[in-house]
């Protein structure tokens, strides 16, 4: 496996990049909306629920398609970086970007959001690897490259978990609609910077795309999303099963394909090097991991304890500032302990997150969720720099597009993956015990249905029913919340448990990115 050197990367130029911070700033700015709009809907659901009314499965479907997307059409828009040009698709994916953060602001249905969610995912996916790749040419020392991308992992890290915060401010004092506004004026003012200011950068004898390659990818990973989701709700029917089969056959079919081509649209050889295996684990498993746990904790925050939209935000803010650090700290901690060191402790504070929030008694405190909150930031921010910086090093400056393309579809489609998944788990936990507290309730059809069916679904009803029927309601739905996220705890931290194992079993002890020669 190619590991970085000290010296400047001939396909990069004779030296560094002058203005190369200015441009990193620039790439940071457009990276921090599109991880926002990750979660920045988290706390936004209740007003959303209430004005468009989108039924449980739409509710995830707000929440995850854009992960889902994006995931989708990074290992495609990766390429199409290094054949056509890492700036000119920045720059184009940003103002699709702005475009749909307008269609969905102006939505009047949950099929409209749904839309203008797909098309900040299509816009996220040209954005999100060009800014990783573009970090890789610009910056020719891997001891500045692994800053850069240590800032890249805080600017990514950060926005997800301020998502939250920013989200509940703006639906506090405006409406759920200002959370797509808000994105307008950046994009405008990041282009307009972007052009003037970021070098472009393809590869410089750039083979044809590899199109059959990128339906096989595509479908593929679209197909295996959705076979998950509807399967990991329970009950699924064969054209679940049907889905998630086709999902991991046309995939199977992506990796044999891209082995008989000279200039394939993913390397997946680089599979079959430990480290890089690795990382791409960890950012998927972590990724899957913490999106729900954000995702789940906003919901616990404002429905379980009744804080407002912003006040929820605020109280997600130790994961923002926990990754922080762990991101600004890891390339000096890898540099030093080594990268396997740096991803074997940020998955186990991740680990140590998950089991103290499975672990505590119920009903849940929020000084507990503080803690694991903290935890969670901290190691996800260790965890996605040391990652990424593998990922990165693992490939020529020539084909930066497609570690780009890797570490951001683990990343987002593990954030999309956590919330189908172990939200669909957690939905289930909570449908299961509301039906055992809400047998003696005087409810009928729908609204025992509703009630059944989600956390805001019973916080709705019992507005609607009020009287001690409405309290006894809302404390049925506080518990079973509780308890289902227990639960989804349990099955996160042995997820993140099995990664870490299987981390230090496949990077080997001392092995750095920085200096070469390991």
């Amino acid at each position: 496996m190619a590991r970085a050197s000290g010296d400047p990367d001939p396909a990069s130029g004779s030296g560094p990049a002058p203005g190369r911070w200015a441009m990193l700033a620039v790439l940071c700015a457009s990276l921090l909306l599109v991880a926002m709009d990750a979660t920045i809907l988290n706390v936004a659901l209740p007003s959303l629920i209430d004005d468009l009314r989108p039924g449980p499965l739409e509710q995830l479907w707000i929440i995850d398609i854009y992960g889902l997307i994006l995931g989708g059409l990074l290992v495609t828009t990766g390429a199409v970086g290094d054949r056509w040009g890492r700036k000119r698709l920045f720059l184009l994916g940003f103002v699709l970007f702005g475009v749909a953060s307008v269609l969905a602001a102006t939505a009047h249905s949950s099929l409209q959001l749904i839309g203008g969610r797909v098309l900040l995912g299509l816009g996220g996916a040209m954005v999100m690897p060009s800014t990783l790749s573009l970090i890789r040419n610009i910056f020719t020392d891997a001891r500045e490259r692994a800053l850069a991308i240590g800032v890249w992992a805080a600017v990514a890290g950060a926005g997800a978990c301020v998502g939250p915060l920013v989200g509940g401010f703006l639906v506090e004092h405006f409406e759920w609609q200002a959370a797509f506004w808000v994105n307008v004026p950046v994009v405008v003012v990041t282009v307009a910077v972007g052009v003037r200011l970021l070098p472009e950068y393809r590869a410089p004898h750039p083979g044809g795309l590899d199109w059959p390659g990128a339906g096989l990818s595509i479908v593929g990973i679209v197909a295996l999303a959705w076979g998950i989701k509807h399967v990991a709700k329970g009950s699924p029917n064969p054209s679940d099963v049907g889905a998630l089969v086709l999902g991991v056959a046309l995939l199977a079919l992506f990796a044999w394909h891209q082995l008989r081509l000279d200039d394939p649209l993913l390397d997946v050889r680089l599979f079959r090097e430990g480290p890089f295996l690795a990382a791409a684990l960890a950012t998927l498993l972590a990724m899957l991991a913490i999106g729900a746990a954000l995702f789940l904790i906003s919901l616990w925050l404002q429905y379980v304890h009744g804080y407002s939209p912003s006040e929820a935000g605020l109280r997600t803010l130790p994961s923002a500032l926990a990754m922080l650090a762990g991101s600004l700290s890891s390339p000096w901690l890898m540099h030093h302990a080594g990268v396997r060191a740096v991803l074997a402790t940020g998955l186990g504070a991740l680990a140590a997150g998950f089991l103290l929030l499975a672990l505590a008694p119920e009903p849940t405190t929020y000084p507990v969720v503080a803690v694991v909150l903290a935890g969670l930031g901290l190691g996800d921010g260790l965890a996605i720099t040391a990652s990424a910086s593998v990922l990165v090093s693992a490939v020529p400056a020539e084909r930066a597009g497609q570690a780009g393309a890797v570490s951001e579809t683990a990343y987002e489609l593990g954030v999309g993956l956590g919330v189908a998944l172990l939200g669909s788990i957690h939905g289930a936990v909570f449908s299961d015990r509301m039906t055992d507290r809400t047998a003696d309730l005087p409810l009928r059809g729908h609204d025992l249905d509703t009630a059944r069916g989600s956390v805001g679904g019973a916080a709705d009803v019992a507005r609607q029913v009020g009287g001690e029927t409405g309290r006894r309601v809302l404390t049925a739905a506080r518990g079973a919340f509780d308890h289902a996220l227990t639960t989804t705890a349990y099955v996160s931290a042995g997820i993140v448990v099995a990664v870490t194992l299987l981390t230090v079993f496949m990077v080997p002890r001392g092995f750095k990115v920085t200096g070469g020669g390991h």
